[in-house]
């Protein structure tokens, strides 16, 4: 081998020992601050993971989500307008929530926290969410952008994060979808969320077509 060779190689060595060491689950699921401000607009979900039943199968029919986030004449309540579309079915619906100390939260008529995690994408909003209903509890780990895409690195990111809180892989949306218009008329959102959570045959039902579409999709 010539000098010239043996001194690639070295240098290549040496580069692969200086890597960086992967993060520690106390650095990805360390919250991060974030100001009212700069929750506002428009983010499109990348994908995600949660253990609210019905949440894996409804990820495989799911086509679509963006979240519209309004400011309110009260600087502590924003206005969220969530638009979906399910099996090219789109519906629209619409709640306020209060954002303090860079954490988002409803406590009527059912309890949702959410907090915002580490992310290397500049206009990428990891949000997980915790969900308390009766004496029910649920955890959701979700990806949104400004962009309909997000790099390999980030959602590998994501992954990382799922693990560590020990849930599933995420679901990740095709990154060809189509989104739904702006003008759809939009229900109660709060209302729609409660049923579901306080519909307990109906998680039964969810949680078998979960676990039908892993076994026979994913």
């Amino acid at each position: 081998m010539k000098r010239g060779g043996v001194v690639a190689l070295l240098l290549g060595l040496l580069s692969l020992g200086r890597a960086d060491p992967p993060l520690s689950c106390d650095t990805l699921l360390k919250p991060i601050s974030i100001t009212n401000h700069e929750m506002l607009g428009r983010w499109l979900y990348i994908g995600g993971s949660s253990d609210l039943p019905g949440s894996r199968s409804l990820g495989y029919l799911l086509n679509s989500i963006w979240l519209d986030i309004r400011a309110t004449p009260l600087s502590n309540v924003l206005t969220i307008l969530q638009t979906q579309k399910i099996y090219n079915e789109c519906s629209s619906m619409i709640y306020n929530v209060t954002m303090e100390n860079s954490t988002m939260l409803i406590e009527h008529p059912f309890y949702l926290k959410e907090v915002y995690l580490q992310t290397d994408c500049p206009d990428c909003l990891v949000v997980f969410e915790e969900v308390k209903s009766s004496h029910d509890s649920f955890r959701s780990l979700m990806l949104f952008s400004r962009q309909q895409t997000v790099s390999t690195a980030n959602v590998e990111m994501l992954r990382m994060q799922a693990k560590c809180l020990q849930m599933p892989s995420p679901l990740m949306m095709d990154p060809n979808y189509e989104l739904c218009p702006d003008n759809l008329p939009a229900s109660d959102g709060l209302a729609a969320l409660n049923s579901l959570l306080e519909a307990k045959m109906g998680q039964r039902v969810a949680r078998l077509l979960d676990t039908f579409f892993d076994l026979f999709i994913n």
